[in-house]
């Protein structure tokens, strides 16, 4: 990703993701003990919608990568990893999940390293589990600003019955500092005591109190609008795509350039497969006419089944108007 959602927002919807999870240990109220992967049915290598993607997280060790002794890196990397792997809960068990997360571990890292981080994705998933029940409290309900604050309250403080102050430091601390800023703006803002005078300073004073990584993060999605705007208007001027891509890369990186063309490539693709299914669809229309509605619909119904997956379907909405 180029850059992070609007804080608030994110703490907001942080759960959606988690009650995933409900189905997998059902009707237990406490995190389940996690054991070792030797005995679980490991399953295919790869979940479909994980198939031609690269793992998320750059695990890393510290000290010669050879040695058993290597330190591992308990960082966000570490974490967007085991979060890449679970992005497959409803297409595979839990355990066939765990396994193949396992199994990559070995691969990348010495032994030492590999043992840590396979004791910290057993954590991960407890707590994850956990968080389950945390979404399910009442006072945590909605998305007012004392009910964001009280949930970000309530993952930090479970958050400490499975990692220790650095593991949550490294996994967590900048998505905590992140929620937190914007959690404070968004009761400032909320906040009809006071003037608007006295609501721009206190912005100004957590615009102080930033961090420069966080001010980074909240300027992204900016540079990101600000960018495909520029983009815009050099295709307008007959800019080449290796002429776009240069200008991603002067204003992020080789790397962020790439996925933008990718991401260009896949809209052309999918714009040229909705005109190709509008005028299939307008040519059964009209073949079609004579025919009950029922036939009419089930035919429709057939040509979208032929031509897009249940998910892209759910997009063909906004073209059918």
């Amino acid at each position: 990703m180029l850059f992070k959602p609007k804080g608030w927002a994110l703490v907001a919807v942080v759960l959606i993701g988690v009650t995933a999870l409900v189905a997998l240990w059902p009707g237990q109220s406490a995190p389940p003990v996690i054991g070792g992967a030797a005995s679980l049915d490991r399953g295919p290598a790869t979940s479909r919608s994980m198939q031609g993607t690269a793992p998320d997280g750059q695990i890393r060790v510290l000290g010669d990568s050879a040695a058993s002794g290597s330190a591992l890196v308990v960082d966000v990397e570490l974490r967007r990893f085991f979060d890449y792997h679970l992005s497959a809960v409803g297409e595979k068990s839990i355990e066939a999940i765990r396994a193949e997360a396992e199994a990559e571990l070995d691969r990348r890292l010495p032994t030492a390293a590999a043992t840590h981080a396979k004791r910290l994705l057993g954590l991960y998933l407890a707590f994850k589990t956990a968080l389950v029940d945390l979404e399910r409290r009442p006072e945590l309900a909605g998305n007012g600003v004392a009910a964001l604050r009280a949930r970000l309250v309530g993952m930090q403080q479970l958050r400490a019955q499975y990692f220790d102050e650095r593991e949550v430091q490294g996994m967590f601390g900048f998505d905590d500092a992140y929620d937190l800023d914007a959690i404070s703006r968004l009761e400032i803002s909320q906040d009809n005591t006071l003037t608007e005078l006295q609501k721009q300073q206190a912005l100004g004073a957590l615009d102080v109190a930033r961090s420069a990584e966080l001010r980074d993060a909240h300027d992204a999605p900016m540079a990101v609008v600000r960018l495909e705007e520029t983009t815009a208007q050099l295709r307008q001027n007959g800019a080449s795509d290796d002429d776009v891509y240069r200008a991603r890369a002067a204003a992020f990186d080789p790397q962020a350039a790439a996925r933008l063309a990718e991401v260009d490539r896949d809209e052309a693709a999918w714009k040229v497969r909705i005109q190709t299914y509008l005028a299939e669809r307008d040519r059964l229309g009209r073949a079609n006419v004579r025919e009950p509605e029922q036939v009419r619909l089930a035919a429709l119904a057939a040509l979208r089944t032929s031509q897009f997956t249940v998910d892209e379907q759910k997009r063909l909405v906004a073209y059918e108007r």
